[in-house]
């Protein structure tokens, strides 16, 4: 038996057509621990006492290291749920995304994030997904919402 590396996914993909408006991708939980804070600050270079300084959060109101709204976003990567893989080589990539940051986001803080497709603009040769992006906490608080499109293959 011969492996073909092309061959190995995660899911059977689906075209462009194939996708429907309404359709709900949802990507695992995530727990925000301090080495996601650590690493977000190392990679951003924001080093804002809000976002890694106790101390200064405590005399501020806060309970704990406060979430830098980008480090909220990068938990709506498309590529951490099931839509990325499903999407395959038919995805030509990301063109632009809204977000709006609604509640406070702390270091603990599991986060729950749903995509939904809203749109299906078809062209001649490409089409354009476009996403409503949601994110909850374990509160069920909406702490995150906003909107995603991709460029694909038709």
């Amino acid at each position: 038996m011969t492996f073909d590396p092309a061959a190995h996914q995660m899911l059977p993909t689906r075209a462009f057509d194939d996708f429907r408006i309404g359709e709900q991708f949802r990507a695992p939980s995530r727990t925000l621990t301090e080495g996601h804070f650590d690493a977000f600050r190392t990679a951003s270079g924001d080093n804002h006492p809000i976002h890694y300084d106790r101390h200064y959060l405590q005399r501020l109101g806060h309970r704990d290291l406060y979430a830098h709204g980008l480090l909220t976003w990068m938990q709506a990567a498309i590529g951490a749920c099931p839509l990325a893989h499903e999407m395959g080589e038919a995805l030509i990539g990301f063109l632009e995304q809204s977000s709006r940051f609604l509640k406070p986001v702390y270091c603990g803080d599991t986060l729950y994030v749903t995509f939904t497709i809203t749109a299906l603009d078809r062209g001649r040769s490409t089409g354009v997904m476009r996403l409503m992006v949601t994110i909850h906490n374990q509160d069920a608080v909406l702490v995150a919402d906003g909107m995603q499109a991709y460029l694909m293959r038709l």
